[in-house]
């Protein structure tokens, strides 16, 4: 393999050689800098002991834990030889130790704090790792969904779990039976499909949780550059798991693009998405501590910052009005965003952008407000 040596944080690292990215025996995706810096700045907020990066790949996830935050023991582990033996060799440049073998499969680094590097199967170091780490981080290819159960026995029982997923085709309705299969969940196509498939997952992620008498809290989830991410804090009792499972429901939407969305087990009319997380999508304590803590050190991608303070902003209720959706729906021209927010802040509701979409608006104002208030800039 040929290799180029990258920059990303505190990290250096060697990334195979490749005309594409997913040509290169082991992925290294650039664009998901901002996915790592958000995880940094979390687990810098968080402080927990104990780190798993459980698809490490070229492990720069991991490394970059290691070196910018206050974990104290730092696991890298991937399946792949190829990656395992990358892995050894950004932590060697990394670190300036060379690690001490521990079994076949096991390298450990002790220098100011500990980092090991594991070769194996996900599932089954999870699943010998029981209950042992505060801030499990699964960034799958694809789906998380196989991962889930042992993640959830991995992980402590009042730790955070950090989950990507991938496939927003299936999430986001390109894929239904896909959805069904996986998620058991009922998907939406549309303006809404985006956070519809972001609280499906979150959704999917309380119903595995509440086998184990855990509840979560949503620290902060998002959508970008074709993926969802959640950091979801688990809490320990059987009465939470029951807290969680009654913030989950359905949506249905109109032609018109009017939405409702309710609070239940089952759906109580035809043609409903989900079932779905409807709770926060933020702890704004949390996010307001991520962003000062970014502010303060530059993240490694140019849009952290500005990506960050429009999640810290946003109004934080289930579903938006996309305005160019709208305005097609019901046939009327499109207005300036700032403008109809105005317009409803003047009217006394709550009104914000959104990082859904960069035409869509949040607000707590009934459909018929917002439709008037597209109609008033005419």
């Amino acid at each position: 393999m040929e290799f180029v040596e990258v920059r990303e944080g505190l990290a250096k690292i060697l990334v195979p050689k490749a005309e594409r990215i997913y040509d290169a025996p082991v992925f290294y995706n650039p664009i998901m800098a901002l996915n790592r810096d958000i995880s940094v700045l979390a687990v810098e907020v968080l402080k927990p002991r104990t780190v798993l990066d459980a698809l490490s790949a070229t492990g720069i996830r991991g490394i970059r834990y290691a070196l910018e935050t206050p974990a104290e023991e730092v696991w890298l582990n991937d399946i792949s030889e190829d990656a395992f033996n990358l892995i050894l060799e950004n932590l060697r440049l990394n670190l300036g130790v060379d690690g001490e073998r521990i079994g076949e499969r096991r390298f450990s680094f002790e220098g100011e704090k500990k980092v090991i590097a594991n070769l194996d199967d996900a599932n089954r170091l999870m699943a010998e790792k029981f209950r042992h780490f505060d801030f499990l981080d699964l960034d799958p290819f694809g789906s998380p969904v196989e991962f889930l159960d042992t993640a959830l026995r991995s992980v402590r029982r009042k730790g955070v779990l950090a989950v990507t997923a991938t496939d927003t085709g299936v999430l986001c309705g390109a894929y239904r039976h896909a959805c069904r299969r996986k998620y058991l969940a009922e998907p939406i196509r549309g303006e809404l499909c985006h956070e519809a498939g972001l609280r499906i997952l979150i959704g999917t992620v309380v119903r595995y949780a509440a086998k184990y008498d855990l509840g979560v809290e949503v620290l902060l989830a998002y959508y970008r550059d074709h993926y969802f991410r959640a950091f979801l804090r688990l809490k320990s009792g059987a009465r939470k798991a029951d807290g969680s499972i009654e913030r989950l429901g359905y949506l249905w939407q109109d032609e018109n693009g009017r939405f409702g969305y309710e609070n239940s087990f089952l759906p109580k009319r035809q043609g409903a998405y989900g079932p779905l997380w409807l709770g926060p999508l933020k702890s704004q304590e949390f996010v307001d501590e991520v962003l000062k803590l970014a502010e303060e050190h530059p993240p490694a991608h140019k849009k952290t910052l500005p990506f960050l303070e429009t999640l810290v902003e946003e109004l934080d209720v289930p579903f938006h009005y996309d305005t160019h959706a709208l305005a097609r729906r019901n046939n009327l021209q499109v207005g300036k965003l700032a403008e109809i927010i105005e317009t409803l802040r003047g009217k006394g509701y709550s009104a914000t952008r959104t990082h859904f979409s960069p035409v869509a608006i949040k607000t707590d104002a009934p459909f018929d407000e917002v439709l008037e208030a597209l109609r008033a800039l005419h």
